[in-house]
């Protein structure tokens, strides 16, 4: 079986690139179709050169690893965490730049506001109850604000 593999060259190698590619499309995980797009240029590879299957194994080993590397550079946000754009599961990040209503007036530079049905705790300057200010950044579940 291994044999007939073998000895179909190039074409064997451009089959198994069309075969992961095609799983990729059934489980998607954007890494096997890096792998089919290495196993694809093996192919190419193979077929223009002619080189020995122990020659392609190893062709196809160096294409997979730049493909891959290839694929998470391109599918990567630069400087940007998972989440970062949305907020998502950080409650916390999607408050900053919003502004808000002093309920109670801070002292010693600490506060709290009313957010939705939950309370949050604020640091800032001192302000009177009533007040606006604007969530400038958060420290774990400390949102630090300023003056709106």
């Amino acid at each position: 079986m291994l044999e007939g593999f073998v000895n179909l060259g190039g074409w064997s190698w451009a089959i198994l690139g069309l075969l992961l590619i095609g799983a990729e499309m059934l489980a998607p995980g954007i890494f096997l179709i890096w792998l089919g797009l290495a196993a694809l240029l093996t192919g190419l590879v193979v077929g223009l050169s002619g080189i020995g299957w122990q020659a392609a194994m190893l062709v196809f080993a160096a294409l997979a690893v730049a493909c891959v590397i290839a694929g998470r550079l391109l599918t990567r946000h630069r400087g940007e965490e998972p989440d970062a754009a949305t907020g998502l599961n950080d409650r916390g990040r999607q408050l900053v730049g919003k502004v808000f209503r002093l309920e109670a007036t801070m002292t010693g530079g600490e506060g709290r506001i009313r957010v939705g049905d939950s309370s949050w705790r604020i640091t800032g300057p001192e302000l009177l109850a009533g007040s606006e200010v604007r969530v400038v950044r958060v420290e774990g579940a400390t949102l630090v604000v300023e003056k709106a």
